[in-house]
């Protein structure tokens, strides 16, 4: 089965985390607009990112982003 990424969820894991975006910069040392553009879909988690941000938030990767299924073409 495919997948596609949908929208970003990091807004909600650190909602259920009780932190705040700048926290997680600062825990990371990433920029917080670094978070802000994943978090307005404007740019996507590279896999390290991803996994390291999984890791603080106490999720797991695919927790990170909506995942949307499609079905290949039928011929």
């Amino acid at each position: 089965m495919k997948y596609e990424l949908g929208r970003c969820l990091l807004s909600e894991r650190l909602q259920e985390k009780g932190m705040s975006m700048e926290e997680l910069a600062q825990a990371l040392h990433f920029k917080p607009e670094k978070l802000s553009d994943f978090v307005e879909n404007k740019r996507i988690m590279p896999l390290k990112s991803a996994i390291s941000i999984a890791v603080t938030l106490g999720c797991e990767v695919n927790d990170l982003y909506e995942l949307i299924t499609s079905e290949p073409a039928v011929n």
